[in-house]
């Protein structure tokens, strides 16, 4: 898959797997119940889990009706835009409340979403013009995330739709952090 023809199969409700700031993830767009339903049959991932969602923005955050107070906006400033190793915990995802029945598909009854915004250029780039993923990790259910593309094309061979390749990935899945009301 090469130039923007995985951009275009995601935006029309295709999966696949992409190198994000953490680990590789297998990815669809978070708007779309069609991709959200496929991965997670392909992931054979527990029904009742929702996902980690990728944005590209704070301004992201108001597709999925978040409201989010000056003081919890500092705190997310704090965790997503501090230096890696300085203020900040490394590549973070925070829990934050989705009340809307719309995202049900996402939170599956939870009420909430972890949403993390990535400081990699290149996955932003990504995000701005797919809009938010899902990302869960690149495996099936109770597997070790795939550290390479080929993993993971052993782990999902033809039931997704495309592989970017960005080589050896060591990191971990991110922290993940409750902000209540």
């Amino acid at each position: 898959m090469v130039g923007s023809d995985f951009i275009n199969i995601i935006k029309k409700g295709g999966i696949g797997i992409l190198p994000t700031d953490t680990i590789y993830g297998l990815v669809g767009s978070a708007l779309s119940k069609k991709a959200v339903e496929r991965i997670y049959r392909v992931r054979q991932r527990e029904r009742n889990k929702p996902f980690i969602v990728l944005i590209s923005s704070f301004k992201d955050l108001k597709l999925f009706g978040v409201k989010v107070s000056k003081e919890h906006l500092k705190i997310l400033k704090t965790l997503w835009l501090a230096p890696s190793g300085v203020e900040g915990p490394g590549p973070t995802s925070v829990i934050l409340p989705v009340p809307n029945k719309k995202f049900s598909y996402l939170h599956r009854g939870a009420n909430s979403l972890a949403f993390r915004l990535s400081k990699s250029k290149r996955l932003i780039s990504v995000l701005e013009k797919t809009g938010p993923l899902v990302a869960p990790s690149a495996n099936p259910a109770g597997k070790t995330p795939a550290p390479t593309i080929q993993a993971a094309r052993i782990y999902f061979g033809d039931r997704v739709d495309f592989y970017i390749n960005g080589g050896a990935l060591r990191g971990r899945p991110s922290s993940i952090v409750e902000i209540k009301r």
